[in-house]
């Protein structure tokens, strides 16, 4: 998740902003377009009137001729005459209007903020302080969430931020234990990262051995008889590892092998019970560049054993399928500014390409 939208999205809407506001405080294009558009209206129902009840006055007096090529004479009915006036009135007046109205055309600027300023601005709205729909890319979240899932991310949940700047302007709570969590990436803030919050500010996060404990208080882990999907375990794989493209088939093979070493089991973090994954032939921790300095007991255990506290300000983030996810172990922290929002609800699954999408996955995220 790299690309931010609102770097597109933002600055069309405030450039739009800025020709709405010119011209509702003194160009004032609009208006007048509109009021002419209004005239130029009735003034064209008024001579398709006029035309019309010409044509009948003179099919009903005898004349053979057409609207158009009508020429009055000595013998013309007084009706007729004053229908003929009334239509070439009419019809000037049409013109008049016509031209008036391709002299005060709005520049289109101004036109495009009313038609499209309301809905750039209550998307904005809406995907700054309310939801965001975000793409899952990779499987660090398995079997929690699956590449080509697509989530519904509350920007809400841990304070009101400004798109682009993303400056905090209200506080609305904080993440707690267990939480899935959007943020961006602490060593590239381009990216997007979705997690699991294992510690919060003051927390001392230990793992002994399979057992992870918070503040001495090992985490509530049973073992699960879990199955992966046979589909989802053939996409488990990136479809790109070090600019080598992988086939369908490629991942599908991997994937295959690599669950021949997979444990699940059900952890009770704070108010979530969820799905972890580990592989009992690796344990990524011992390449956790992180743990490798803060808690050097990494380095003799293998990964097996190591300890941090968590400072204030800063969460803790692992993901769910333990030895596949390039998390805090690797890289540290993640500070309250760097924080996006709670991740809720999958709302759709879609393969990369032209796949047809599917909703068998949508529900809530625990």
């Amino acid at each position: 998740m790299e690309f931010d939208v609102n770097l597109i999205l933002v600055p069309i809407t405030l450039i739009l902003l800025v020709a709405y506001l010119a011209d509702k405080l003194w160009l004032k294009q609009y208006k007048l377009v509109k009021q002419n558009t209004k005239q130029l209206s009735f003034a064209q129902t008024h001579f398709e009137e006029c035309q019309k009840a010409f044509a009948q006055s003179l099919k009903k007096h005898g004349g053979g001729m057409s609207v158009e090529h009508f020429q009055p004479s000595a013998t013309t009915p007084t009706e007729v005459l004053t229908l003929h006036d009334n239509y070439h009135t009419a019809k000037r007046k049409v013109a008049e209007l016509q031209s008036k109205l391709g002299d005060t055309k709005a520049f289109f600027l101004v036109g495009w903020a009313y038609e499209y300023l309301p809905i750039l601005a209550f998307l904005v709205v809406v995907r700054a302080f309310v939801i965001e729909p975000f793409n899952i890319p990779s499987s660090s979240m398995v079997p929690t969430l699956y590449t080509g899932d697509f989530i519904i991310v509350n920007k809400s949940a841990y304070g009101l931020r400004l798109p682009i700047t993303h400056t905090k302007i209200l506080n609305t709570g904080s993440p707690k234990h267990g939480d899935v969590v959007v943020f961006r990436y602490p060593l590239n803030e381009k990216r997007y990262y979705i997690k699991r919050v294992i510690g919060v500010a003051g927390d001392k996060v230990s793992y002994n051995s399979g057992v992870l404990s918070i503040n001495g208080k090992p985490v509530q882990t049973n073992k699960t008889d879990y199955q992966m999907p046979d589909v989802l375990n053939a996409k488990l794989m990136p479809a790109m590892i070090d600019n080598h493209h992988l086939t369908d088939d490629e991942r599908a093979d991997f994937g295959k092998k690599e669950e021949k070493f997979a444990h699940y089991y059900r952890e009770n973090l704070g108010e979530h019970s969820y799905i972890v994954r580990y592989l009992g032939n690796l344990n990524s921790a011992k390449d956790g560049e992180f743990l490798q300095k803060h808690s050097p007991s990494v380095v003799d255990s293998v990964g097996e054993v190591w300890e941090i506290t968590i400072p204030e300000g800063q969460y803790f983030v692992m993901g769910d399928n333990r030895d596949r996810s390039e998390d805090g172990r690797f890289w540290g922290f993640v500070s309250e500014r760097h924080l996006a929002g709670k991740a809720t609800y999958i709302w759709m699954h879609k393969e990369a390409g032209l796949k047809v999408p599917s909703f068998g996955r949508a529900g809530k995220i625990d």
